[in-house]
């Protein structure tokens, strides 16, 4: 339990400049509040006690504004900034070294008792708002961009961007194992083209302007 919580507050102090010390990121932060009741909900849900563990992860979501269900499945490492509103559904599993931002849902689609919420790799990046539907893997070290609805399996080392989600590449490559927070510069392949055909256009016009011209002096 301690071992655990110290990799909480670790995985805070490495990802969060606004954290000065480990004191105020075991009293202040509600993301590390939610894991401890979390695991202490998961043990009782793994020993049949459901109803209690779902009382657990309802005064949890009461104390800190996140849900998450006492039957996902979170791997250690795990940093969820700010945190409010976030939700984790039952079947959801989240990898080492995850980062979820304010208000990300992990949510399902279907009214059966089956895989219905996603898989999260390791080191991947969820923006704040984004929404992941249904019981596919986001692949390891990809991200996911604010206000993004994911619908579909992504690649690892993926960024995802739009809604529905659409799946790119930053400068075509990607770093495995690498933690990236940077939410400003995700590449937009609708924008991107849009852009490229724009200047199709403008050189078509300009070929076009140019016969058009060749015709006329060739007029008698």
């Amino acid at each position: 339990m301690f071992k655990a919580l110290r990799r909480d507050i670790r995985a805070v102090l490495e990802r969060d400049p606004a954290a000065r010390s480990a004191i105020e990121v075991l009293l202040c932060y509600p993301g590390v509040h939610a894991l401890a009741y979390h695991r202490l909900a998961h043990r009782l849900w793994s020993h049949g006690w459901l109803t209690t563990a779902r009382l657990v992860s309802h005064m949890a979501r009461f104390m800190t504004g996140i849900e998450i269900h006492p039957a996902a499945k979170i791997a250690p490492g795990l940093f969820i900034d700010h945190g409010m509103g976030v939700v984790i559904g039952e079947t959801a599993e989240v990898g080492e070294n995850v980062t979820l931002l304010q208000g990300v849902t992990l949510g399902g689609t279907s009214l059966r008792r089956e895989k219905r919420h996603p898989t999260l790799g390791n080191n991947v990046v969820v923006g704040a708002g984004a929404k992941i539907i249904g019981g596919f893997k986001i692949g390891d070290g990809s991200r996911i961009g604010a206000g993004s609805v994911v619908v579909r399996e992504v690649p690892p080392n993926s960024v995802v961007v739009g809604v529905p989600g659409r799946v790119t590449y930053r400068d075509g490559q990607r770093v495995a194992g690498e933690i990236d927070l940077n939410q400003t510069d995700l590449p937009d392949p609708v924008s991107k083209a849009i852009e490229q055909l724009v200047e199709r256009i403008r050189g078509l016009e300009a070929e076009l302007e140019t016969v058009r011209k060749k015709m006329e002096e060739e007029r008698p």
